[in-house]
């Protein structure tokens, strides 16, 4: 076998190559980790905004869009007397009656963006645990409350959200009454106020869904079966985590493009480095018919080849990895009904390690064996 240094030393021999060559390997492995964080992180906020404790009663036939859906509001007030297993706090029940809305959210500066406002009741909090005010106070008439990434999904200053200022929604002036978490969900990137603000802006005589949860998640089938009995209040029960994994079956193709688009992008780079190494290679072929010829086998050669190309991938993927760490990790990307952040997680940094060695294999096989396919008459012959 060849020793090692020797191959170390052959990828120095032409820098422009290798840069060519580390280049392209970190910009495939950067897309890959790139497109399966991006997927992980939508996953993982969908799936964590819905818990199996609550259950969403919809309009039938809207349980696809709780925006869509309209359910009467005495539908609260009946639904929390017959379902049994429904949470209680110091004697008020976890049930929120909802109304969930898209408007255009108009600020002092005179920029404006679409924004999800939601109108809740007190008992929303007894609803959704998950949610802490951690600036300012619970909305009352004439302000809001807003999640602590909303600022982001909105494309504004984070000034702009912050507690004491204001934004408007159909030309009425709405002051910012405090901040609110609810880490992992898209809620936290929401604005909420007191639904009957939001019912007269909306100009809605009826909810958009009630909420109740459950001590035990097994109990959500008394509150299907309640849906199904009540025919008069056109019911349709859900658990919440069922409902948000239909959403995210909804934004399957948009993760299908992400995919795509980079495999496109990928495989170009990777193309690029294939006719890089062909070059490399081809102008070695009387250097590697020399070292055939005082007895090192065509084994030997395609290693050290190999070597050689993986050595320069592995190199890329590292530094793929650096700039994913520096500049991905953490970084809150805004989608249509949220936010989510992309986390360089062990498992992507790991695919993006097999994709630098996938390269690098990949890469070296064809052009060695182009180059080692020469008989060696023929080879030590060549130009």
């Amino acid at each position: 076998m060849l020793p090692f240094s020797y191959a170390i030393r052959n990828l120095f021999r032409d820098q422009a190559r290798l840069l060519q060559t580390v280049g392209g390997s970190a910009l495939v492995v950067l897309l890959v980790m790139g497109a399966l964080a991006l997927n992980q992180g939508m996953k993982r906020v969908l799936a964590a905004s819905g818990s199996t404790h609550n259950v969403i009663l919809l309009g039938a036939g809207s349980e696809e869009s709780v925006q869509r859906s309209e359910v009467a509001e005495q539908a609260a007030g009946i639904a929390a007397s017959e379902i049994p297993g429904v949470t209680e706090t110091m004697g008020h029940r976890a049930v929120s009656t909802e109304i969930h809305y898209m408007g255009l959210a108009r600020f002092p500066a005179g920029k404006e963006a679409q924004a999800l406002f939601r109108g809740i009741s007190p008992t929303a909090l007894l609803a959704h645990p998950e949610v802490q005010v951690i600036e300012g106070s619970y909305p009352r008439t004439g302000e809001v409350m807003v999640g602590r990434l909303a600022w982001r999904q909105m494309k504004q200053d984070h000034s702009t959200l912050a507690p004491g200022a204001t934004l408007k929604l159909d030309e009425q002036e709405l002051k910012v009454s405090g901040v609110f978490a609810a880490p992992g969900t898209v809620m936290e990137s929401e604005v909420w106020l007191p639904i009957g603000d939001l019912r007269v802006l909306a100009q809605r005589d009826t909810v958009s869904c009630v909420v109740l949860r459950l001590d035990d998640p097994d109990d959500f089938a008394e509150a299907d079966l309640f849906a199904k009995r009540r025919l008069d209040l056109e019911l349709s029960a859900l658990r919440e985590s069922d409902y948000y994994a239909r959403l995210s079956s909804f934004f399957a193709p948009l993760r299908a493009m992400t995919w795509l688009t980079a495999g496109l992008i990928a495989a170009g780079a990777l193309f690029g480095g294939l006719n890089t190494l062909y070059a490399a290679f081809a102008s070695r072929i009387r250097e590697l018919a020399t070292l055939q010829a005082i007895g090192f086998g065509r084994g030997a050669l395609l290693a050290s080849l190999v070597q050689e190309s993986t050595l320069a991938s592995l190199t890329g993927a590292l530094l793929a990895s650096v700039v994913a760490i520096l500049f991905l990790d953490g970084l809150v990307v805004p989608f249509s009904i949220g936010t989510f952040a992309i986390e360089i997680s062990p498992s992507v940094a790991f695919t993006g390690i097999l994709t630098g060695l996938f390269l690098g294999l990949l890469g070296a096989l064809p052009p060695a064996f182009r180059c080692l396919k020469p008989a060696l008459p023929v080879a030590l012959r060549s130009s």
